[in-house]
């Protein structure tokens, strides 16, 4: 993605909200009740800013880091929406980049919905089609879909979008980055112009900034801290292993860590050979990547989710768009290929205000690579190295890393500052 400014910025503006409860949102008492019957009680700060100024009808450009609430942000005032229209119809669209983000934003919808809400459907690839296509049938007011799969309806006239009030493109960067730019276009190209525009997106660059002055009339500018960086609830430590030391150093923070991990490799081969050889161990794994069939992925994530899997492996297609709550610690097996896709994978843990713990595990011959990656995103992680075959407990080392078993021929250790800047540089 090129680099670029949004040149419609000074029209926006960073908004604040003192709002400390959803009950004091003016919105219909079932919507309320609604909310409360859900355990929303609290917003989140995108959520406190965001849902006054759409529920004013305004367009909203919204830039926060992952796991502050989005999904949220938006449902409130669609649900709004769609309890005070008078017409029939699909009253809102919600385009996101994967299966699996739009599954779950449908999840959120129903637990808000209730009985007087008009039903959502689901428009993805690789599930039934003919499913997809009975749902819209019999009425719904929200559609949650991907770009390919609605465009194919699109140009089949199996859909149509005359009363649309409300477009979201949730996760936008994303979907720029999967090379959804095109197909966004022709779908926003048949929409009605007259209609409100939410925009949610990790960053606002090159391509991105450009959709944005496209599609969004004078819009509400919120942002919320750096959506380049890692959220300050992870605790980021970079562990140099040998190089045939990576497996067992992640057999040891699996053991050593009582709470749900995510494990991410470069390579949907890699994602296979790990996730094998932990069930080998005696470790339930589930794995994730982009040639698993959507059942696959659907019943990995879902075991993951409700605790049959410990562990998900995952590429990069589960770094965003998988919301599964108190992930404690992420395990960066491979270093990413992409700096950004570093903050959207140590994003899947310290949610929602919650503590978490990410994990980097590297060799010798990647410092420089690591320190490059430290550079781009302005972070430092903590250092730690294993000498010898196993490492052992060390004080000041929190959470999993404290529980790591000592043994008598090993240390981990923690590299200062002069000794770390003297290792890149040889």
């Amino acid at each position: 993605m090129r680099a670029g400014k949004l040149e419609c910025a000074p029209r926006l503006r960073q908004q604040e909200s003192k709002m400390q409860n959803f009950s004091e949102l003016p919105i219909s008492p079932y919507v309320k009740e609604r909310l409360s019957s859900a355990h929303f009680s609290t917003p989140t700060p995108v959520q406190a800013a965001a849902i006054p100024q759409a529920l004013e009808g305004r367009d909203v450009l919204a830039t926060a880091q992952t796991g502050t609430g989005k999904t949220l942000a938006f449902l409130v005032p669609v649900a709004e929406r769609l309890l005070q229209r008078n017409t029939p119809g699909i009253a809102a669209l919600v385009l996101v980049p994967t299966r699996e983000l739009a599954m779950q934003v449908v999840d959120q919808y129903n637990a808000l919905r209730g009985k007087r809400l008009a039903p959502a459907a689901l428009v993805v690839g690789g599930l039934s089609e003919t499913e997809q296509l009975k749902t819209l049938r019999k009425g719904v007011g929200l559609v949650v879909a991907t770009p390919g799969r609605l465009e194919d309806f699109l140009d089949r006239k199996l859909i149509h979008f005359r009363e649309l009030q409300i477009l979201v493109l949730d996760e936008a960067d994303r979907m720029l980055d999967m090379g959804f730019l095109p197909a966004v276009r022709r779908i926003a190209a048949v929409l009605p112009k007259e209609r409100q525009t939410m925009c949610f997106s990790a960053t606002m660059e090159g391509d991105m900034a450009g959709l944005v002055k496209d599609y969004t009339r004078n819009p509400v500018r919120l942002a919320f801290g750096s959506t380049l960086k890692p959220s300050e609830n992870v605790r980021l430590q970079a562990i140099e292993v040998a190089v045939d030391g990576k497996q067992g150093m992640l057999r040891h923070l699996l053991i050593n860590e009582s709470g749900r991990c995510l494990v991410f490799s470069r390579t949907k081969r890699g994602t296979e050979r790990i996730a094998k050889s932990l069930t080998r161990e005696g470790i339930n794994a589930a794995m994730i990547h982009g040639d698993r069939s959507q059942s696959q992925r659907t019943a990995a994530l879902e075991g993951f989710q409700r605790g049959r899997y410990r562990v998900l492996v995952a590429t990069d297609l589960a770094s965003r768009g998988i919301h599964v709550q108190d992930i404690a610690h992420v395990i960066n097996y491979d270093l990413p290929e992409w700096a950004e896709n570093f903050i959207h994978r140590v994003g899947r843990t310290g949610r929602a205000g919650r503590q978490g713990l990410a994990s980097t595990l590297f060799v010798k011959e990647q410092r420089s690579e690591l320190f490059e990656l430290e550079r781009t995103l302005g972070i430092r992680m903590e250092r730690m190295r294993v000498d010898g075959d196993l490492p052992e407990k060390r004080d000041g080392i929190r959470d999993g890393m404290d529980r790591i078993r000592s043994t008598a021929r090993s240390r981990l250790v923690q590299l200062p500052g002069e000794v770390l800047q003297a290792l890149m540089e040889r």
